[in-house]
């Protein structure tokens, strides 16, 4: 069944057309993804569709009934209302409830929770309630019931995300869904859209996501649409076919138009009927002749200062925000050739470290060295800082007139902007009419344009388009320097960085060697390692090691937890389970809840007790 039909759809920005009598539909439970370059009109058509922007011509025909949800890029919601009112967003009485529920829950007031059990058990509500909290959790929102008047761009983002969730609509419209996601939450959105039955129409750049989402791939291309039925892996391969069989098409037409251009130039004035169809049958042919393929790409040739021997110590770096201890005792020394991700939940303090590294923060303890030759170069998530009504090229020349290249070329700022694919008449626009990732392809070659001989790239992914991503990531594995790199595209972290500092939030940084996905899938299986120096002294100081076993009770009682938390988180589940049921009395549902309260403190004091007997524990 077709929910959405999109019937010969163009749009022009200015003078330039994005796109031109473009069709396509998407049936019931199909999940697409729309590829192209920046600027080429992918979050144009996404609006269009939405019914957010007209097109200048064509229809787009929603079928009746159907409900589409629409998550921009950079989604603003209700400051006056609070995180929970503008995830759930609606005058439903059913929901004022679970609000209030939520609320309730949320302040552990205990005589407004049972107050609100028999409404929750009235208007059914359990569902819906377990639906919210699972989101909530995964997307690391709390404090629901705050004002959304200071919340950050990323924060934002989640709310407008967890409110598209829990909306559940027929057609789910996504523009750039994991910007602003860390890893975590991105593997868990990527599980939820795998398994739904609604149908999905996105654009991303993060290419494990594409893949493992959608099974559908629509291109733009040359102002055109071209539709592939498989994954981007399938996408690749059936794209360089088309490439080859058009390239193969056009220099067969190039040879037709040659002939046929000579025998209309030896051709009398005077036409017979034949020779008239012939003239007119050239003109298609010569137009099949003149088609180009667009096959520009972004050069990144810059060259890089050298590097000394000292490039960037980090000596028992630690640093504390109020009573929370984002990292403490981490040693590390780069190397030349470094390659190194950064990766972790949000607010574990990869930033954080990052600024130590720039010196914008000073640590609680230990200090940050820095060679003299290192050059660094700064890629963050905030963009580059633009004028009022700035063009292109004056962004460059006030960073320098010309570069040097590796091969000891010099080229001036022109040139280089047309390396990455800014025309000269692009050149001369003022900046606030790019695109989002026109504004970021511009940022990178203003950080380039340098010579930086250590990158540090704070969530470069966002906004840019694959091509140039695939550009960015081929310069890095091959970058001379070291790179320092935060990111939650797996991808990018798989096939560039050599080992990760891994943030899992419990005040230690922990340097992970091999791919990320392989860390990912091995974490259940990690244990904890104690930091090389405290192994050092365990080894010559007898005394110290025997200090750190357990006693014969101390072993006794770990071993029980072990086995008991286990069984209590079963019961706790089972608990929940009941709760949701819908099939409790009120009186039943009360003792229920005041019994999970109870067990999940019991719990936490439990895992606390296993945590410090864990870190003593010899077997």
């Amino acid at each position: 069944m077709n929910l959405l039909s999109v019937e010969l759809v163009s749009k022009r920005y200015g003078e330039r057309l994005l796109f031109g009598d473009i069709s396509f539909g998407i049936h019931k439970g199909q999940k697409t993804a729309l590829v192209a370059k920046n600027g080429t009109g992918k979050s144009s058509l996404l609006k269009i569709i939405a019914g957010l922007e007209p097109p200048d011509s064509g229809n787009v025909t929603v079928r009746n009934g159907i409900t589409v949800g629409y998550l921009e890029q950079s989604p603003i919601i209700d400051p006056t209302k609070t995180i929970l009112e503008n995830i759930l967003h609606s005058n439903d009485p059913k929901l004022q409830v679970l609000m209030q529920y939520e609320n309730a829950i949320e302040e552990n007031n205990y005589e407004n929770i049972e107050k609100l059990l028999p409404l929750m058990e009235q208007h059914q509500l359990w569902d819906a309630e377990s639906k919210v909290t699972s989101i909530l959790g995964a997307l690391n929102l709390t404090r629901v019931n705050r004002l959304a008047d200071k919340l950050s761009g990323g924060e934002q983002k989640r709310i407008a995300l967890a409110g598209l969730i829990f909306a559940n609509p027929d057609l789910i419209i996504l523009d750039e869904p994991t910007n602003h996601l860390d890893l975590d939450m991105v593997e868990w959105l990527e599980q939820y859209l795998s398994g739904a039955n609604q149908s999905i129409l996105m654009v991303t750049h993060d290419r494990y996501f594409l893949e493992n989402v959608c099974e559908h791939i629509l291109e733009i291309d040359n102002e055109q649409l071209y539709s592939y039925d498989g994954n981007f892996t399938y996408y690749l391969t059936k794209k360089s076919e088309r490439i080859s069989n058009e390239e193969t098409s056009i220099e067969k037409a190039k040879n037709v138009f040659r002939k046929e251009l000579d025998w209309i130039r030896r051709q009398p004035k005077a036409r017979t009927t034949k020779s008239k169809a012939r003239v007119d049958a050239f003109d298609d042919v010569k137009k099949d002749a003149s088609k180009r393929i667009d096959k520009s790409e972004i050069a990144i040739d810059f060259k890089s200062d050298r590097l000394g021997n000292k490039i960037l110590e980090l000596h028992n770096v630690g640093k504390s925000f109020e009573d929370k201890t984002l990292f403490k005792n981490f040693n590390y020394k780069f190397l030349k050739g470094d390659k190194v991700g950064i990766a972790g939940k949000n607010g574990a303090g990869k930033t954080t470290l990052v600024n130590i590294i720039l010196e914008r923060l000073q640590p609680d303890t230990g200090k940050v060295v820095i060679g003299e030759t290192v050059k660094i170069g700064v890629y963050e998530q905030k963009g580059l800082e633009m004028k009022k009504d700035q063009r292109v090229l004056e962004v460059l020349t006030e960073i320098a007139e010309v570069i040097e290249e590796k091969e000891g070329k010099v080229v001036d700022a022109a040139r280089l902007l047309e390396k990455f694919l800014f025309t000269r008449k692009d050149q001369h626009k003022k900046t606030s009419t790019l695109s989002g990732g026109e504004r970021r392809r511009l940022y990178l070659v203003s950080v380039l344009m340098g010579n930086p001989n250590f990158l540090i790239l704070d969530e470069p992914t966002n906004d840019l388009d694959i091509l140039t991503l695939n550009i960015l990531e081929d310069y890095l594995k091959n970058f001379d320097g070291c790179v320092l790199l935060i990111t939650h595209d797996r991808y990018l972290l798989d096939k560039v960085v050599d080992h990760t500092f891994i943030f899992e939030g419990d005040a230690t940084i922990k340097d992970y060697v091999g791919k990320y996905t392989e860390y990912r899938a091995s974490k259940k299986q990690l244990k904890s390692v104690a930091p090389p120096k405290q192994e050092k002294e365990t080894k010559e100081n007898p005394k110290a090691q025997e200090k750190n076993k357990l006693s014969y009770k101390e072993k006794l009682e770990f071993e029980e937890l072990d086995k008991l938390v286990p069984k209590m988180e079963e019961q706790k589940e089972k608990l929940n389970q009941e709760i949701s049921s819908g099939e409790l009395s009120v009186e039943d549902l009360q003792n229920k809840v005041k019994e999970l309260g109870k067990l999940t403190e019991e719990i936490d004091e439990k895992s606390m007790r296993w945590l410090e007997l864990a870190e003593l524990y010899q077997p």
